[in-house]
């Protein structure tokens, strides 16, 4: 069935018409021709808005690399820097104050902080994963991980250990005694939990009763009150399970008590973007088709471990009795997201009538639209949002023009749909540099629907190289850390998100800890993200959202935004501060090091994306050590190299010699995997290393140094192969 389907002047991959017409319309009350007729002209109208917006940031960054060619940029004094910004439009003329009007907020975004996870959505067993991961068990999350250290008899490997189980169970007491303290004594001391009256009651060792010291704590049990098989406690509104179990776990414990449950990933981001590699329609309707599953409750994936085989579904929500003999809900999934594609990229599912691909960030907006839209009414209301909303990420948007462009897209969406104004709410990705000294005036341009705005390292990093790609030289990768701008971008998106009024309106966001197999560190570390006044971060397994989430215990964020709301602000001049190389009398040792490191990334993760089309997955680095890694990667890594042959700090041939030295290396990296194909096999015809090389070479003519381009191009001809 290769027959595009002809529709006004737009023409539709049979594949994608086919999917909607058999499988989501016939869930909804639209007509099919409106439909279609409606979807061709947002498309025709918008398509040269979209245009328009790219080839202004081509135009920006054009002046903004002849300036640099002909003015010494000062760090001392950035008038004049400033100056040139604002004249060319690149910094806006700031708005008057303002707080948003988002409406019908689920109270995961708006009063609520915790762990987020950001998952592939064409990977049906992560998005179950994450979509499951809401709750997670307290004592697995210990056992499995390095937070819990093995000396002393207490290895993780094998068979259960009590020697370690009984560490986890201290650890987990203690922080019940942090959270959930009693009146008197410690939860390790209990004997006994009992429901008596409106309370819970803790009878310990010593036979002494003691309730809660929060009473109003408790919100519901099951079993019998005398004998509670699930006890159901709130701290800072989130939930705590407390489960009691025959097993050898409950039967080696004091009170019964078999394991801990918390409320982990609140929300979750299913991802049609950064973490895939979707390059064609065949693709996008995978995508699609796994956010129509997760949005009706039917996705499911059958999962073989070893002998054993089973079928993953979606998790149900959880029951409870109250005190008063009435019955209570809670949640038993994470709230999703839906991450649409940037404006910048096409894609073949659809074609104008010239024959040329539609902007793909147009096509999702109308398509994951219309699958959520069945979460709004219908047999499928509520199954996500309890407030009737639709949550979409938009990523890339360089200031507020491009914000305005999304806002008109959803509000365009909205109207084909038949949905009420302002349905679609929308999460505004903070990792551009225009986003960024522009970040007031982006949310203003989105304040009746903006749900979520976040940072990140990478990507931000990407585009500040890009940016000030002619400035000179920039600092060594590790080094760029520790430049001015990074605390104070990080510390400006949380105070234009409070100074907009997101605090229990919206989420304010920070990012990804990258390192799984990590977690004593992600515990010591990650806290930082918390006490910054972030009420979400993001996380990357279902582990790390269960042991993230005792951060949000150990500090109530929304107390300390109020207090963070009293700070002064970033300065723009910090946000500004290009981290270049204050010395770049770098050692060739120096130089080739940094060299591999970006290489070695590049390639680790380009073989997969490209050969395998894995767009997120545990890359070990130059040192073996597991990082999670998507398309952000490769914008830091490329433009770095990019900005550096620029400079002359290193020549082609160094860079080519360090890829192919880093080849081999990523070559054995995977010698396990019977599915990878070696590059060095025949690495002048290798696909994969083509493009890694490519992503360098042509780096600093690639549009904001995105990596999309080049890697959709090569992963077409490795398909076409």
């Amino acid at each position: 069935m290769n027959q595009r389907i002809a529709i006004e002047n737009i023409q539709v991959s049979p594949l994608l018409y086919q999917f909607v017409e058999q499988e989501v319309l016939p869930l909804t009350s639209l007509l099919s021709e409106k439909f279609w007729s409606d979807f061709a002209e947002i498309i025709t109208d918008l398509t040269p808005v979209n245009q328009a917006l790219l080839a202004k940031r081509e135009s920006l960054q054009v002046q903004i690399d002849d300036w640099h060619k002909a003015n010494s940029y000062q760090v001392e004094d950035l008038s004049s820097y400033k100056s040139f910004l604002s004249s060319i439009g690149y910094i806006e003329p700031l708005v008057s104050d303002f707080e948003i009007e988002t409406a019908q907020v689920d109270d995961e975004l708006a009063h609520m902080a915790g762990p987020q996870l950001v998952v592939p959505i064409m990977n049906a067993r992560f998005a179950l994963n994450a979509v499951n991961a809401r709750w997670g068990s307290l004592y697995d999350a210990l056992y499995g991980s390095d937070i819990i250290d093995e000396n002393d008899g207490a290895e993780k490997a094998g068979n259960y250990n009590p020697v370690r189980g009984n560490k986890v169970i201290a650890f987990a007491k203690q922080f019940l005694d942090d959270n959930l303290p009693l009146a008197n004594g410690s939860h390790a001391d209990v004997i006994s939990y009992q429901i008596i009256g409106n309370d819970l009651k803790a009878t310990l060792t010593d036979g002494e009763s003691t309730l809660l010291k929060d009473v109003d704590a408790l919100v519901g049990f099951n079993g019998d009150k005398n004998q509670p098989t699930e006890i159901l406690c709130s701290h800072h509104k989130l939930n705590i399970q407390l489960c009691f179990d025959d097993n050898p776990i409950g039967r080696s414990d004091r009170a019964s008590m078999s394991d801990i449950k918390l409320e982990s990933a609140l929300t979750t981001i299913m991802d049609c973007e950064d973490s895939v590699a979707a390059v064609d329609a065949e693709d996008k309707v995978i995508a699609y088709k796994n956010w129509l599953g997760l949005i009706t409750g039917r996705l499911t994936e059958s999962i073989n471990k070893g002998e054993s085989s089973f079928v993953r579904r979606m998790a149900q929500d959880k029951s409870f009795k109250t005190v008063s003999g009435n019955s209570v809900s809670v949640k038993g999934r994470s709230l999703m997201f839906v991450r649409n594609v940037g404006h910048l990229m096409t894609n073949n599912i659809i074609l104008d009538e010239q024959g040329n691909n539609v902007p793909e960030g147009i096509v999702d907006a109308v398509i994951t639209s219309l699958i959520a839209s069945l979460d709004i009414s219908g047999k499928y209301q509520g199954i996500n949002s309890r407030q009737g909303s639709i949550y979409i990420v938009k990523p890339k948007m360089h200031g507020s023009e491009e914000v305005a462009f999304a806002n008109t897209l959803f509000a365009r969406t909205e109207q084909a749909l038949n949905l009420r104004p302002n349905t679609i709410k929308m999460g505004i990705m903070d990792e551009e540099r225009r986003t960024t000294v522009n970040l007031k005036n982006c949310i203003h341009a989105a304040k009746s629907r903006v749900v979520f705005i976040n940072t990140g390292f990478l990507d931000r990093t990407g585009d500040e190289i890009h940016t000030s790609m002619h400035a000179g030289p920039m600092a060594r990768k590790g080094d760029i850390k520790l430049t001015k701008w990074i605390g104070a971008y990080e510390n400006n998106n949380v105070d234009v998100g409070l100074s907009c009024g997101l605090s229990g309106k919206a989420q304010i966001g920070k990012g990804m800890w990258p390192i799984p197999d990590q977690m004593l560190n992600m515990y010591k570390t990650k806290v930082a993200h918390v006490k910054s006044g972030a009420n979400t971060a993001w996380v990357p397994s279902p582990t790390a959202a269960t042991l993230h989430a005792m951060h949000y215990h150990q500090h109530n964020v929304f107390s300390l935004q109020q207090a963070i709301f009293e700070r002064e602000d970033a300065l723009l001049d910090d946000i500004l501060n290009i981290p270049l190389a204050t010395d770049t009398n770098w050692s060739e040792q120096e130089i080739s090091d940094e060299l591999d490191n970006n290489a070695q990334g590049i390639l680790g993760y380009v073989v997969r994306w490209i050969d395998q089309g894995i767009g997120c997955s545990k890359v070990p680095d130059i040192t073996n050590v597991g990082l999670m890694e998507d398309r952000a990667t490769l914008r830091i890594s490329s433009q770095h190299i990019a900005n550096w042959l620029m400079h002359g700090i290193c020549t082609k041939d160094q860079v080519m010699n360090s890829m192919k030295k880093m080849a081999r290396i990523v070559d054995q990296q995977n010698v396990h995997d019977l599915t990878y194909v070696a590059m060095c096999d025949d690495i002048d015809n290798s696909i994969a290393f083509s493009a890694a090389c490519d992503l360098v070479f042509k780096g600093d003519s690639q549009p904001s140094g995105y990596t999309e381009p080049l890697l959709h191009h090569y992963r077409l001809v490795k398909k076409n192969s």
